[in-house]
């Protein structure tokens, strides 16, 4: 008996997954990127948009969807491309089935973020067109030609980002600054590129500097800030936060210097940005632009850094009196505390050990109210006054030892020779291992010997350098000690906040109430209790 073969005709397209003989359209978006934010693309971003509307509705087989659009982007990652991510959820989602675009390079220029995006689209039966290469991605050939085309596109995003790199440090070597003029407080974008004083940003900066030197923290002058709605350097907030107040702080720019390439790409498909730790060249240019703070007040105020630091507790700037008092029974410092909080009638503020009440054994200092520590500092300040010629030849002497880092530096200079040359034994050990066979276990443990003493002299250096700058910080605070007490030509009769932060180093307080006034030229006064007391 003859066989008998019936054809069944195939109903789907394999390659749209739609009805075989169905005159439906297919459902079509557009792609538009431009890889910048310039002004100067914005024309060709707005060409590219208009131009995808117009070819997706002028063919009867498709249905207009939309253009979707990334403007400022890099296309060698697709993590930030807001609008390509939202474009392939709903190409998943089954709310389209052809993506036009004008090439690979537009679309991706990671081969792997192009292949495993097509194919999860291939799996949904989306199909991509790219106009330029003429590829269809659901054609049998569409992979292949999309595996060269992207690799091709890759190569020439390295190609174009190792040329950016090198014209940005070629542009740091010729002492020329780049800046995020909508994130940089202070300054503005003049002729050629240059820094050109924003004048009402600049006094938010004077603001800011003048009341660390008057003793808040950034936590508190961002508070300040907040609180009165001021601009942050973004503009579209007056949130400010302590690591802002603390960036704009330590910014040599804010004194007319720059330091070019703090940070570098490290990888050209992630743009992913790492602090320079002597991987590249630094290039510092001084009196590259106007400053907005004089040099000699930005140096001050990196020394209050490393004086605060140098502390050895937490330093608080919410009161002038803060990490100033100290008990002298227990050794914690005095905190302000409020009595009877709920009434408005009797509420009071006072100064009291923090540790007051902590453990078995309370502490026997009394409290004591901010009019009557002033009271206090003007009779100490007044009494210091009388001796104030010989003080003052004391504190010069002290700041000229201080100052005097001759022999820190000798061995600064000694532990960055010793640096070198291990530095050279371990390349050669290294180039030795790679020439000839050498049992690894004694290369491990010669190797491991130079990598512990660079450790360890790397380590003597730092603290040697913290030592250096702690002695200028100290010596520093002589000076200013010296220059606030030659500018009072009387006793004072009321207390002065800027002279309270100049001279004062604490305040230590014992159970009768006497309190010790430990002044920054080492001279020391007591107050008894009587004498304060109102």
């Amino acid at each position: 008996m003859a066989k008998s073969v019936t054809v069944i005709p195939a109903t789907i397209n394999p390659l749209t997954k739609l009805p075989a003989f169905s005159l439906a359209k297919r459902r079509t978006c557009g792609y538009a990127r431009v890889s910048t934010d310039k002004d100067e693309q914005f024309t060709s971003y707005e060409a590219q948009v208009d131009y995808y509307t117009k070819f997706i509705k002028a063919n009867a087989e498709w249905e207009f969807i939309k253009v979707y659009t990334d403007e400022g982007i890099t296309g060698t990652n697709t993590k930030k491309r807001d609008g390509f991510k939202q474009m392939i959820e709903d190409a998943l989602n089954g709310k389209i089935d052809l993506i036009v675009t004008k090439s690979v390079s537009r679309f991706a220029r990671n081969t792997v973020d192009s292949l495993v995006t097509i194919r999860e689209l291939k799996a949904k039966g989306v199909e991509v067109y790219f106009e330029k290469e003429n590829i269809w991605t659901l054609d049998s050939k569409g992979e292949l030609l999309l595996t060269i085309m992207s690799s091709l596109a890759q190569e020439e995003s390295r190609s174009i980002s190792e040329n950016v790199t090198w014209g940005k440090r070629k542009s740091a070597a010729d002492g020329k600054i780049s800046l995020g003029y909508k994130q940089f407080l202070g300054y503005d974008k003049g002729e050629n590129g240059t820094l050109v004083v924003n004048q009402e940003q600049a006094v938010i900066v004077k603001r800011i500097y003048r009341e660390f030197m008057q003793g808040k923290t950034p936590w508190m002058i961002a508070h300040t800030l907040s609180q009165d709605s001021v601009p942050t350097p973004s503009g579209k907030s007056t949130n400010w936060r302590a690591s802002v107040i603390e960036s704009i702080l330590t910014n040599e720019k804010y004194k007319g210097s720059a330091l070019l390439q703090k940070k570098f790409t490290v990888d050209y498909l992630t743009k992913k940005m790492k602090t320079n730790e002597g991987e590249v060249p630094q290039y510092y240019v001084d009196d590259s632009h106007e400053a907005i703070i004089p040099p000699d007040e930005w140096e001050k105020v990196q020394k209050e850094f490393v004086r605060r630091k140098a502390m050895g507790r937490k330093y608080s700037g919410n009161s002038v009196f803060a990490t100033k008092i100290v008990c002298g029974d227990c050794g914690a410092f005095f905190g302000l505390k409020v009595w009877n909080s709920t009434s408005e009638k009797y509420r009071r503020s006072i100064w009291q050990c923090n540790d007051k009440f902590k453990g078995d054994k309370k502490c026997g200092t009394p409290h004591i109210t901010e009019d009557e520590i002033k009271e206090a500092f003007v009779k100490a300040f007044n009494n210091l006054f009388t001796e104030m010629d010989e003080i003052i030849e004391n504190c010069r002497s002290i700041a000229d030892n201080l100052t005097d880092c001759t022999t820190i530096d000798n061995q600064i200079s000694e532990l960055e020779q010793e640096l070198e040359v291990i530095t050279q034994m371990t390349h050669k050990c290294i180039q030795e291992n790679a020439s000839t066979p050498q049992n690894q276990e004694e290369y491990l443990k010669r190797y491991n010997g130079y990598v512990e003493r660079f450790e360890e002299t790397t380590a003597s250096l730092k603290a040697l350098k913290n030592e250096k700058l702690l002695r200028k910080a100290r010596g520093e605070a002589f000076d200013d000690f010296i220059n606030t007490f030659m500018k009072v030509d009387s006793f004072i009769e009321e207390f002065d906040e800027e002279l309270w932060l100049a001279t004062v180093d604490k305040v230590i307080i014992d159970k009768k109430g006497t309190l010790k006034f430990i002044f920054r030229s080492g001279t020391e006064i007591n107050v008894k209790e009587e004498s304060y007391k109102k």
